[in-house]
């Protein structure tokens, strides 16, 4: 084709796109290799935060506005590539919580599911359903869809302590549906229905009920998994069974009415890491975000010739985006916990993983 053909095709292409654009259509074949490209190419980008430099400013938030007042005060984990969005990677949000002592967070439900990880301070409460359960250090807590919760902290007096956690949820993934509902309470607090542990003993000592019925749906029937357990656990595993080569030791939390992941949307793990090890690369297309518990370390995180070394300590975060591989190496012994949506990807049957030489 001459040049001078060229341009009238280019012209006439261009005429009938402005013709289709004002019908609401517009060209496949225009996008179709960004639409389905060849390997996940996320928009989000590696980030850590030091809690160091988010703690200050956490509480500066507690001297500004009242939990009352915020509903939730809470500082968000913007993905840097995705500022203005209150979302860590494409489908999950992260923020963390600041209660103050003798405030309370007042109740209310939304369909979102929520995880809230203790990061610093201890004795808080939050109540679901009825029920509160006292946080520590380290113990994950679940929020199940449409379940009235509101946090509490007792008063200085009575030995209160700023207390502040990660809270996860699924957003974004709401967000995408078009299926967000909320709902306030009228009082400030629900009323308390079962006494604290209720939950952990009906569902949580490998027993169940004769005529189990799910309280929460699909969602674990407990909603306070304590750190003690499963640090023991993990302790256990690192001192007498085989290091895994890419994880150390991992484990992933259950609903143990069915082995499946506690909560439908979002999956949770802890993992060990021995001093010394160092981790081969893995990746995978479920992003996921960290919270360190224990230890110093070292998270290398690289795609496309772009690298990102994290050094991580206690309370600090960082996010792995999809399909950048990571590897993990430990100064001293390492506890992490994790959160990705590789529920949802596994029931599309789309997550895929590989773990690297």
């Amino acid at each position: 084709m001459t040049v001078q053909g060229t341009d009238s095709a280019s012209a006439a292409r261009a005429a009938f796109y402005r013709e289709i654009d004002r019908l609401a259509l517009t060209p496949l074949w225009e996008v179709l290799h960004a639409l389905v490209p060849p390997q996940p190419n996320s928009p989000c980008v590696p980030a850590l935060w030091k809690f160091a430099d988010v703690k200050p400013h956490l509480l500066r938030a507690g001297e500004l506005i009242t939990a009352d007042e915020a509903v939730r005060r809470v500082l968000i984990l913007e993905n840097p590539a995705l500022r203005g969005q209150s979302c860590i990677t494409q489908s999950l949000y992260a923020g963390l919580q600041l209660i103050l002592p003798g405030e309370i967070a007042p109740s209310h439900r939304h369909t979102q599911s929520a995880l809230r990880f203790i990061v610093d301070g201890r004795g808080a409460w939050t109540a679901v359903d009825g029920e509160r359960t006292t946080m520590q250090p380290g113990d994950f807590i679940i929020t199940p869809s449409w379940t009235w919760h509101d946090h509490g902290n007792p008063r200085a007096e009575e030995g209160g302590e700023p207390v502040i956690w990660l809270d996860g949820l699924d957003i974004p993934m709401v967000r995408f549906f078009d299926a967000g509902f909320a709902e306030n309470l009228p009082q400030k607090t629900q009323p308390v229905a079962r006494a604290e542990g209720t939950s952990a003993a009906r569902y949580g000592a490998n027993l169940l009920p004769v005529r189990y019925e799910s309280p929460h749906g699909a969602t674990s029937p407990i909603f306070n998994y304590p750190y003690a357990r499963t640090r023991e656990a993990l302790a256990k595993l690192a001192r007498d069974a085989p290091l895994d080569p890419w994880d150390g030791v991992k484990l992933r939390y259950v609903n143990p009415a069915n082995g499946g992941y506690p909560m439908p949307t979002i999956a949770t793990f802890m993992q060990l890491l021995p001093a010394g090890f160092e981790g081969k690369p893995y990746r995978s297309t479920d992003g996921t975000v960290f919270s360190v518990v224990e230890g110093r370390g070292r998270a290398r995180i690289e795609r496309d010739g772009t690298r990102h070394v994290f050094d991580f300590e206690p309370k600090d975060h960082f996010v792995v985006p999809s399909w950048w591989r990571v590897s993990l190496a430990a100064i001293d012994e390492c506890v992490l916990f994790s959160f990705s949506d590789r529920p949802v990807q596994q029931a599309l049957g789309i997550l895929r993983e590989e773990r690297l030489p």
